[in-house]
C-alpha cells in the first residue's frame, strides 16, 4: 500500500487506468476473505480481470518493470499483467486487433513490420557487413534486429554501427536473410505459442552456428537471447552494441574526435537495458568518450522512465489516458537544457524521436552508436 510502484508505473502517470498498487490490494481483499477455501486447496473459479483489474489496464502495461524494481517486499505485478494477457489471448481470444499485424509478420517473414525477409539485409548496401557464409568464424556475431533492418530511421543506427565495427577492425559477422524476430513482441503480448515457434527456429540456426559472443543493437533483443532462449537450450553469451564500444573505446581500437564541442547531451536508458538488464555504465562510459556535457534526467539508470513503446505497445493504439507515454519522457529529458537525446534501443529512438518532432524544440535524437560514428577520427 505504499504505491511506490503506482508513482513509477509510466501508464498510471500518463492517466491510464492500470495501478499495480491496485491489483496486489485487490489481490489481497480476495485473498483476505476468500482465505479458508484457498488455503484448503479449492481454486478459484474468477479470472483476474473479474475483480482485480480491468482489461484496459492489463494493456496499459507497457513491461517496463518499474513496480517490480521498486517493490520494497519483492511484489510482481508485471508478471501477473503478462500471465493475464497470456490467458486472454490464448484461451479468450481478446487482445487488441491491432497486434494481428504484427503477429501475421512474425510468422510470414520473421519480423513485426511484415516486410520481406529478402529485405533484411537491405539496410546494408554498399557497406562492408560480411553475412556468417561470408565470415563463418567471427569473433561476435552480429544480432542486428527487425528495427535495425527495416525502420528508415532504426537503419541509419545499424549503418552507424557497421562503419565503427569496421573502422575498429573488428571481426564480425551477421545472419542476413537467416535472421528472424526474437519474438519479443509476441511473448510480452501473450502470443506465448508464437514466441516459442520463434524462439525454436532461432536457436536451431544460432546452435548451427556456435557463435562466440552476440553483440546487439536492441536491448528487447538482448533480453529475449540472453535470458529467456536458455529455457530452451539457446544458451549464448550476449552483450549489448554500447558494451562492445565501451571495450572498443577502453582498448583505444576506436578515437573520436572530443575538442571544440560544447553541446550537452542526456541518456536515455531503455528499460529493457538499464533496469531488466542492469547495464547502466556502458553507454555513459562511450558518451563521455565523446566529450559532450552529459546532463542526468532526474529519472535515470534503473529508476529510469519508460519511453511507451515496450510491452508490445510499439504494435497498438496506447490506451487512453491524460498523456502518451513518450511525450512525458520526452518533457523531461528537454528539460535538462541538452541539445541531444541519446538512446540504445531502436524503440526508443523511435519514441522519442516522434514527441521530439512534436515538441519541435530543435532537440535531437541519436543512438550511441550514431554519435560515435559522426566523431570517428581514426582506428586503432
Amino acid at each position: 500500500m505504499c504505491n511506490r510502484c503506482q508513482d513509477a508505473c509510466p501508464a498510471y502517470v500518463t492517466g491510464k487506468e492500470l495501478s499495480p498498487s491496485a491489483l496486489e490490494i485487490n489481490k489481497r481483499y480476495y485473498i483476505n476473505a476468500h482465505l479458508d477455501e484457498l488455503g484448503n486447496g479449492k481454486e478459484s473459479e474468477l479470472n483476474l480481470i473479474d475483480f482485480a483489474i480491468s482489461e484496459s489496464a492489463v494493456w496499459a502495461c507497457t513491461a517496463c518493470g518499474a513496480c517490480i524494481n521498486i517493490c520494497p517486499v519483492g511484489n510482481e505485478p508485471m508478471f501477473d499483467i503478462m500471465y493475464l494477457r497470456r490467458h486472454q489471448m490464448l484461451m479468450e481470444d481478446s487482445f487488441p486487433k491491432e497486434l494481428k499485424t504484427a503477429y501475421r509478420g512474425m510468422e510470414r517473414n520473421g519480423n513485426p513490420w511484415n516486410l520481406s525477409a529478402a529485405n533484411r539485409l537491405e539496410w546494408a548496401d554498399g557497406l562492408n557487413v560480411p553475412t556468417i557464409e561470408d565470415n563463418p568464424n567471427p569473433d561476435v556475431l552480429w544480432w542486428v534486429g527487425c528495427a535495425p533492418s527495416y525502420d528508415p530511421r532504426a537503419r541509419q543506427t545499424a549503418q552507424a554501427f557497421a562503419k565503427v565495427l569496421n573502422a575498429a577492425g573488428v571481426n564480425f559477422a551477421v545472419l542476413g536473410e537467416r535472421e528472424s524476430c526474437t519474438g519479443d513482441a509476441a511473448r510480452r503480448s501473450g502470443n506465448e505459442y508464437l514466441f516459442y515457434e520463434m524462439a525454436k527456429a532461432n536457436i536451431e540456426t544460432l546452435n548451427e552456428v556456435k557463435p562466440k559472443r552476440i553483440v546487439t543493437t536492441c536491448p528487447h533483443c538482448l533480453h529475449t537471447l540472453g535470458k529467456e532462449y536458455p529455457q530452451y537450450g539457446g544458451n549464448y553469451t550476449v552483450i549489448h552494441h554500447t558494451q562492445l564500444l565501451s571495450e572498443l573505446t577502453a582498448a583505444k581500437k576506436i578515437s573520436v574526435q572530443t575538442n571544440g564541442s560544447n553541446d550537452t547531451i542526456t541518456f536515455h536508458d531503455p528499460c529493457y537495458l538499464g533496469r531488466h538488464n542492469g547495464i547502466v555504465n556502458d553507454p555513459r562510459s562511450v558518451l563521455n568518450s565523446t566529450g559532450l556535457q552529459m546532463i542526468e534526467m532526474p529519472r535515470s539508470g534503473k529508476q529510469s522512465f519508460c519511453c511507451g513503446a515496450g510491452g508490445a505497445q510499439m504494435w497498438k493504439e496506447e490506451e487512453h489516458g491524460t498523456e502518451t507515454v513518450n511525450v512525458n519522457r520526452y518533457r523531461e529529458a528537454a528539460a535538462t537544457g541538452a541539445k541531444t537525446v541519446a538512446v540504445g534501443c531502436p524503440f526508443c529512438l523511435t519514441m522519442l524521436t516522434d514527441a521530439a518532432k512534436q515538441a519541435d524544440q530543435g532537440v535531437q535524437v541519436k543512438d550511441v552508436a550514431e554519435i560515435v560514428a559522426e566523431r570517428l577520427v581514426s582506428a586503432g
